[in-house]
């Protein structure tokens, strides 16, 4: 997976994760309305909501402000209409990003993500310059604690339509096609595992990444990150957990 990634869980855990419940939930409502839209809004058939439901769960989303936001992007309650955009660009040690983000107003959305990425040492990319470098796939972790016979696990998940299952690292990963990602939260659910899922964007290769650009890289995904319309940043960095370990207690 991506440096992103690592770095998303070693802030989790040392609690330097963004806490404000109202950005939380600003980015998790946009999702359920958009998936909503997009697929309707019933969650047994539309595999989008039935992700952003279950991230909203993990947040302690109040059941009403889900409810309310899933019939807004059904058109059964008015509200903002938010569409997806992908922006593409560059950060310091020309690591390539994809910013995926739900916005009511592209144009304005597009401006502050250049800005952004200007200020923090990266720049916009042409359309396609980088998207060619990842790959969209269903990712599925399960806690390697739950799992008493890794082989049998494997076996279970391959039969389901699992591509790759990274099991070097807690908690294990197994990436499917987007076609496949259901089927196979469904077959581990059936036998007893609890998971967490998404859709990712995966890149094909990686570029090591050290030093200053690390520590300017690290603090571009925060600050993206920070901006309601950016639902995900997406990267191909490589950079040693242990770096990454020294650089969130150098920025708190």
């Amino acid at each position: 997976m991506s440096g992103h990634n690592k770095w998303a869980n070693i802030k989790h855990r040392k609690g330097a994760q963004d806490a404000k419940r109202s950005k939380v939930f600003t980015k998790i409502i946009r999702e359920l309305m958009v998936s909503a839209r997009e697929g309707g809004s019933d969650p047994n058939t539309n595999t989008s909501l039935r992700s952003a439901i279950e991230k909203a769960r993990s947040a302690n989303m109040p059941k009403d402000t889900m409810e309310k936001a899933i019939k807004k992007g059904a058109g059964e309650l008015e509200g903002q209409s938010f569409s997806e955009a992908l922006y593409e660009g560059y950060a310091p040690g020309g690591v390539a990003l994809l910013i995926r983000c739900l916005t009511d107003n592209k144009n304005r959305t597009a401006q502050e993500i250049r800005h952004t990425l200007s200020k923090y040492g990266g720049s916009m990319a042409e359309s396609g310059a980088v998207s060619w470098m990842f790959e969209r796939k269903g990712v599925i972790t399960v806690a390697k604690e739950q799992i008493s016979d890794l082989e049998e696990f494997q076996l279970l998940a391959i039969e389901a339509g699992a591509e790759d299952i990274k099991d070097e690292e807690d908690p294990i990963i197994i990436v499917t096609s987007p076609e496949s990602v259901s089927d196979v939260k469904t077959a581990l659910e059936e036998n007893g595992y609890t998971l967490s899922y998404e859709m990712s964007y995966i890149p094909s290769n990686s570029l090591k990444v050290e030093g200053s650009d690390a520590a300017k890289l690290l603090k571009l995904l925060d600050i993206l990150e920070d901006n309601d319309d950016v639902q995900e940043v997406y990267d191909n960095s490589d950079i040693d957990e242990t770096e990454m370990e020294a650089l969130a207690e150098q920025m708190g």
